[in-house]
C-alpha cells in the first residue's frame, strides 16, 4: 500500500555532471539547492545579484548581463546611510556609492563570462506580485526598506510574466545557444501578501511558464523541475518546514535535493559523489583525541583520498 502520492519526474536528456558548469538565479530556494551543489563540489554559481523573487527583475538582471548594460550613477540611491540599487538584493548594498557601482559592475562582466561557459541555468521563480517605484514606475527586485508609500504593489498578469520569462530565454540564448534551461516555482509561501494572494500568484507563475515551456520555440533545452509540486503534495505536512512554517526545512531540501539528483544529475557523476560525501563527513568528524595516533593514521588516510579525487577532477577543492 502507498500512504503518500509521488510526483513523477522525467530523466533529463542533458543531465549535469562534473564537467557542467551551473549558475543559478532566483528566489530563495536556489540557494538551497545551490548550497547542496556547492557541498558535492559541482560547479556552480548561485544568485550573483542576491536573491530575486520576480520574474520581471530577473529578466532586467539577464538583459543587463547579456547586453552588458552597466550600472550608473542614476542606478542607485542613497538610504539609511547606505548606497542601493532597486534592481539587486540588500546583500550588495555598499556604504560608497562607487564601491557598489564598481561591485554591479564586476558582478556584470563575471556573470556575462560565466553565462557563456554554463552548460546548464536553473531559473527560480518565487513570486507574481511586485512593487513599482511610484518616481519612476519601475518594478524593483528589493524596495531595501525604503517607506512604503514610495510603492504601488501589483499581481503581475500572465502575459507579462509569459513574455519575460520568453524574454529571459531569448537572451541567455543569444549569448549562449547551447545552454539547457532548468525553471522550477520556489515551493516557500509569500505569507506575507496573504494565503489566497499566495496561490493567485504561484498559479500564475505556473500559467505563464508552462505555457513558455510548450511552444516549440522553447520546447528545445529547457525542462522543468517539481519542486513546489513536491513540497505541497508528497511533502503535505508541518514537519517538512522550518519554524516560519513557511520554507522547507533541511529534511524538506534534502528529500528535493534527492529527486533533483536522481533525474538530472547523470548517472556516472554518482560514485563521485558518494565520494565527495564521505570525505566531507570525514571533515566535519571531531575526535575526543586529535593527538592520538589513531586519529593521526586517520587524517593521513582522508588526505590521501583528497589527493586522489582532486588529481582525478582538478576544479574540486577540499
Amino acid at each position: 500500500m502507498q500512504f503518500r502520492t509521488q510526483i513523477l519526474i522525467s530523466k533529463s536528456n542533458s543531465p549535469i555532471d562534473y564537467h557542467s558548469k551551473v549558475l543559478s538565479m532566483g528566489s530563495c530556494f536556489a540557494e538551497n539547492m545551490a548550497e547542496k551543489f556547492d557541498y558535492f563540489k559541482f560547479q556552480n554559481e548561485t544568485n550573483p545579484f542576491g536573491i530575486i523573487f520576480n520574474p520581471v527583475s530577473i529578466e532586467k538582471l539577464f538583459k543587463r548581463v547579456c547586453q552588458e548594460q552597466w550600472f550608473e550613477e542614476k542606478d542607485v540611491f542613497f538610504h539609511n546611510e547606505r548606497w542601493h540599487s532597486f534592481e539587486v538584493h540588500s546583500d550588495l548594498s555598499n556604504a560608497d556609492r562607487q564601491e557598489l557601482l564598481e561591485t554591479l559592475n564586476k558582478a556584470i562582466s563575471e556573470t556575462n563570462k560565466q553565462l557563456k561557459e554554463a552548460t546548464h541555468l536553473i531559473i527560480t521563480f518565487g513570486t507574481s506580485w511586485i512593487y513599482k517605484v511610484l518616481e519612476k514606475d519601475e518594478v524593483v527586485a528589493n524596495c531595501h526598506k525604503v517607506p512604503q508609500k514610495q510603492f504601488s504593489k501589483e499581481l503581475l498578469s500572465v502575459e507579462v510574466i509569459q513574455k519575460s520569462i520568453q524574454n529571459t530565454i531569448d537572451l541567455v540564448q543569444a549569448l549562449n545557444p547551447k545552454i539547457n534551461f532548468i525553471f522550477t516555482i520556489s515551493p516557500v509561501r509569500h505569507i506575507k501578501d496573504g494565503f489566497v494572494e499566495n496561490q493567485l500568484s504561484k498559479s500564475h507563475l505556473f500559467t505563464a511558464l508552462h505555457s513558455v515551456l510548450k511552444t516549440e520555440h522553447s520546447k528545445l533545452n529547457t525542462a522543468y523541475f517539481p519542486s513546489y509540486e513536491i513540497m505541497m503534495d508528497e511533502l503535505r505536512d508541518y514537519r517538512f518546514y522550518g519554524e516560519d512554517m513557511l520554507h522547507p526545512n533541511q529534511i524538506a531540501i534534502d528529500y528535493i535535493w534527492k529527486l533533483f539528483s536522481e533525474n538530472y544529475i547523470s548517472e556516472n557523476s554518482l560514485s563521485t559523489m558518494l565520494e565527495v560525501d564521505e570525505i566531507q563527513k570525514s571533515l566535519r568528524h571531531r575526535s575526543f583525541n586529535p593527538e592520538s595516533e589513531q586519529h593521526q593514521k586517520f587524517l593521513a588516510k582522508l588526505q590521501q583520498k583528497i589527493n586522489l579525487l582532486e588529481k582525478k577532477i582538478s576544479h574540486i577543492k577540499f
